[in-house]
Formats: C-alpha cells, sequence, structure tokens
C-alpha cells in the first residue's frame, strides 16, 4: 500500500545537511526534469522581484522565498519528512515514524515531482499550480515522467490536492473529509476545508503507525473503521465523516 500525499505551504527554514544532489533524490529518471524546472525557478528569481513574485503567487510578506530560491543550489538540505510543516504534517508527524512506515509514503512537489521522506532537499516555494516560464503548466510539465517513474504496486491512497493530482493520475482511493451535522432533524453534510488536511494526516498516521496493508477499498474502509474513524466507501473513495452536535 502507498501512500500520496501534497507537499505543504508551510516549510522548515532551513536545514544543516550538504547542498542539493540532484543524483541522490529517488526517482533518478525525474533528474533531466527536476534539473529544467530548477534552472527556470532560479532564473525566474533572479530577474524583476515583481515578475517572480506574480508568477509565485507570493503577497509581500512573503518575498523572502524568492531569496531561497535563487539559492536552492548551494543552500543547506534537510530531510523532506523534517522540511513540511503545516495542520496535514502536524498531525502526520512524518520524521517520528520508523523506516518500513516512511517508505509507503511518497510526497509530490511543483519543483521535484514526487519524493521519498528520505529525500533531501532545501526549503523552496513553488507550487504546482504555478505556470513557470518558459516551461508552462507544472502538471503538464511533470505529467509524462512521473507516470513513467512512479508505478506503484498495491493499493494507493490519495490524499492529494487537485493540482498535484493532475501531475500523476492512477488508479487509487482518494480520501475525502465531509462534516454531518442534524439541522432541524435533518441530516446535513459538507465537504469540509479547515479540518480536511488535520484529518487527513492523523488518518495517514494511523495506517502507517499500525501497518495497515489493505489490499482492496473494502479492506481500508474496515481498517480505518477498526481504528475509530467514521468512514464510508463511496464511488470516489473513503469518505472520512466529522459529526457536530445537533442544532
Amino acid at each position: 500500500m502507498l501512500i500520496l500525499l501534497p507537499p505543504s505551504e508551510g516549510k522548515a527554514p532551513s536545514g544543516d545537511g550538504p547542498p542539493l544532489d540532484l543524483q541522490k533524490l529517488s526517482y533518478e529518471s525525474l533528474t533531466p526534469v527536476r534539473a529544467r524546472v530548477l534552472d527556470s525557478l532560479v532564473r525566474l528569481c533572479d530577474g524583476p522581484q515583481e515578475t517572480a513574485q506574480a508568477v509565485l503567487g507570493l503577497t509581500d510578506g512573503q518575498r523572502d522565498a524568492l531569496d531561497r530560491n535563487r539559492r536552492l543550489r548551494e543552500a543547506p538540505t534537510l530531510r523532506a519528512a523534517e522540511l513540511y510543516t503545516g495542520v496535514l504534517y502536524d498531525n502526520l508527524r512524518l520524521a517520528e515514524l520508523d523506516a518500513a512506515a516512511r517508505a509507503k509514503v511518497l510526497i509530490f512537489s511543483g519543483l521535484w515531482g514526487v519524493l521519498r521522506p528520505d529525500d533531501r532537499i532545501p526549503p523552496y516555494r513553488l507550487a504546482m499550480g504555478v505556470r513557470l516560464p518558459p516551461l508552462g503548466a507544472l502538471a503538464g510539465v511533470w505529467r509524462a515522467a512521473l507516470h513513467e517513474a512512479v508505478q506503484p504496486d498495491g493499493l494507493v491512497v490519495d490524499m492529494r490536492s487537485a493540482p498535484y493530482a493532475a501531475a500523476w493520475k492512477r488508479p487509487s482511493v482518494g480520501v475525502r473529509v465531509l462534516r454531518e451535522r442534524v439541522v432541524d432533524g435533518v441530516v446535513r453534510r459538507s465537504v469540509v476545508s479547515h479540518m480536511a488536511k488535520a484529518t487527513r494526516g492523523a488518518v495517514a498516521r494511523d495506517l502507517l503507525v499500525h501497518g495497515i496493508e489493505a489490499a482492496t477499498p473494502e479492506e481500508l474502509a474496515k481498517a480505518l473503521s477498526e481504528l475509530g474513524h467514521a468512514v464510508e466507501l463511496g464511488a470516489g473513495g473513503i469518505d472520512v465523516v466529522l459529526s457536530e452536535p445537533s442544532r
């Protein structure tokens, strides 16, 4: 079983390891595409600040990301398991998991394509939804190379957001988080965003800590239910249901 994750906007500010070595990252066949995307990002950030800020979708308070991007080749690195922060990763606590558990995780990235948790990279800023000059939309840049490189066996549990899912599409089980409320005696459900990342992180951690090896969506739903999650198996994958008090 393999769990697919998005990266996070939040990242550790710096690493303490050796500079980036593209040849040492997982999926060596992605190296040429990684080099092209890296070169394009560094050139963009070496140019006019206003242009780079607009392309990357940065606010004025995020301009320090441009300097980090300029120095990607020589900046200290750290493991991907330690780099990504934010709600999903705070609940997953990936760096605490053992090697066998970490081996079941892939992290998709606009800059690196896909990473394993022990890959060493510097802090960076580049979302998959960016149209990076002169390459264009990053999901399209990565699609063919990722399709060839990532060919998993067994069940794939997909917790990525839409831009990252667009870069690599294979049969998988999506995880959706729903809020359930009873309003005036009527059960209402809606997709939630503020708790979705935290819930996906908690679900991923439970699957990894308990060594779940589901072979089918039905087995996955059963395992999650036994771990205490309220889940339902739908046409699009697994629905995790968060109940709220009636009103």
